[in-house]
């Protein structure tokens, strides 16, 4: 808060300050002047960025801030700007993304960074801003081919892992059910499910539409443990002739993907 002066003290002040100039007896020293300089650049630099802006984040900060809220997840590959803000700004960034019940994991291995919902000591379920999503069954058989595939190629020096849209069809049509007649209706869910991956990120598009890269984030997505787990699961609800059904998502909001009621963050939309 401002405090307002009536002008006669105002005259007087401007005196004051013209009497204190002209004698050199009660002017500022050089080591005082040097003080209110130095308090002067400790002062806090205006983020503002529009009209009424209050924010403590720079642009940089900002816009990183942006990509986690909006997408799945932040890599080094995709977004090589806004993952050295990340690094450089680790604190801040989640302090902000605790305030709205969030937590943020960085895995430097594979160089991705990601947002999941915070989950209370006491067990108390905070608010959210994410949504469960659950993965189709074509898409859960497809994370294993990717993840399967994506280390092979690995272990055989390969760095960039590239895959086909028919390829990865044709391979989803390894575990239908005997009882599944319908396979132009088979082909057309999972070709869909290639489409839902893209779009996910966990497939990285191309300059061919029908041929993708395998991002390294499917490394964090399905640990070898949890792999080896949907891998028998499948062939279980094969052989038990199950029809198709809806997978918890193995998402990167918990490791624990197996358990009904793991998230795969998305932001709701909001209106």
């Amino acid at each position: 808060m401002t405090d307002e002066w009536t002008d006669d003290q105002d005259d007087q002040d401007d005196q004051d300050g013209r009497d204190d100039l002209d004698r050199d007896d009660d002017g500022l020293d050089g080591d005082a002047g040097a003080g209110i300089d130095a308090a002067i650049d400790d002062e806090p630099a205006s983020f503002s960025l529009f009209e009424g802006d209050e924010g403590g984040l720079t642009v940089e900060q900002r816009r990183t801030l942006v990509l986690l809220m909006k997408h799945r997840y932040v890599s080094a590959a995709l977004q090589p700007a806004e993952w050295r803000t990340l690094l450089d700004s680790q604190r801040l960034l989640k302090s902000r993304l605790n305030d709205m019940f969030l937590d943020l994991h960085i895995d430097l291995h594979y160089q991705v960074a990601f947002k999941r919902q915070a989950v209370s000591e006491a067990g108390d379920r905070f608010p959210t801003l994410l949504h469960d999503v659950a993965y189709t069954r074509e898409e859960t058989i497809l994370l294993v081919l990717l993840r399967q595939r994506f280390r092979s190629e690995r272990a055989n020096g390969q760095d960039i892992v590239l895959v086909d849209r028919d390829n990865l069809v044709e391979n989803v049509a390894h575990f239908r059910p005997e009882f599944s007649m319908d396979r132009y209706g088979d082909a057309r869910k999972a070709s869909a499910a290639v489409d839902s991956l893209a779009k996910a990120r966990v497939l990285l598009k191309t300059s061919d539409p029908d041929r993708f890269r395998i991002s390294a984030v499917i490394e964090v997505l399905l640990p070898l443990e949890r792999l080896a787990e949907l891998h028998e699961w499948l062939v279980e609800q094969n052989a038990a002739g199950a029809p198709a059904a809806v997978v918890p998502a193995p998402g990167l909001a918990d490791q624990g993907a197996l358990d009904p009621g793991d998230r795969d963050p998305e932001l709701e939309a909001i209106s």
